[in-house]
């Protein structure tokens, strides 16, 4: 590699690293929906690498049109601010949506007793309700519909609006000028800091959070995350994280 090509693969490794972890957007909603939708650790990986994957992929797409068409940085900076402007209304609509879905699933839930039957016939009740002491005498069995799960897939799409800020100005262009094979090298090292960056920033504190008894909390789970998600967007829109 020759030196100047060099420094941009380390700048793409630093950038990669910093714009990740200075974006609560960019791990916060997998940590939260980890935990209100009991995700397992194999999964959370696989939604957060999926929506990774969509947030480079997306830039280096737009990245490369530019370079084949000459288009300008300032023209395809436009359109990435346009584009953050998008994730950051979608970011918004989704936390607002999940807050108010499961704020009302919380409140329904209140109160209610749900019965467990074992495979042995064992029946017990998890909670008590206003009409029983035991839980049982009040109790009702009742099955909640599984949901179809499109969660990962609003992600992964609000990812695909999200852009990466520093990757077209500071990194495709200049490397445009070493070389095709410098695009795409420098292309993969921001792509793969930035998702190993979002795996671990999710998968320790979504660790972390399993250990934590949060029973006074479950309820209420999807609405935190929700509200979570909802304040990631807002901050977006209006403080530029």
């Amino acid at each position: 590699m020759t030196p100047g090509l060099t420094a941009l693969v380390s700048t793409a490794a630093t950038l990669g690293v910093l714009h990740t972890a200075a974006g609560p957007d960019h791990y916060l909603p997998f940590i939260v929906l980890a935990k209100a939708r009991k995700w397992s650790m194999a999964k959370t990986l696989a939604v957060t690498a999926l929506c990774g994957l969509g947030h480079v992929g997306s830039s280096i797409l737009i990245g490369a049109v530019g370079i084949l068409f000459g288009l300008g940085v300032a023209k395809l900076e436009i359109f990435e601010g346009v584009r953050g402007g998008v994730a950051a209304g979608l970011f918004i609509l989704f936390g607002l949506g999940y807050f108010l879905w499961g704020l009302a699933r919380g409140l329904r839930n209140r109160g209610h007793h749900h019965l467990h039957v074992h495979a042995d016939g064992t029946v017990h009740g998890d909670h008590s309700s206003a009409g029983g002491t035991d839980g049982v005498r009040a109790g009702h069995v009742h099955a909640e519909p599984k949901p179809v799960n499109v969660t990962p897939w609003i992600l992964f799409t609000i990812f695909v609006f999200g852009p990466c800020e520093p990757l077209i100005p500071l990194l495709m262009f200049p490397a445009a000028r070493e070389s095709a094979g410098g695009v795409v090298l420098v292309a993969a090292v921001f792509s793969l800091t930035t998702i190993a960056t979002m795996a671990v920033m999710v998968l320790l504190p979504a660790a972390g959070l399993r250990l934590l008894p949060m029973r006074f909390l479950e309820r209420y789970l999807h609405a935190v995350a929700g509200f979570t998600i909802l304040a990631c967007g807002l901050g977006m829109a209006f403080l530029g994280l």
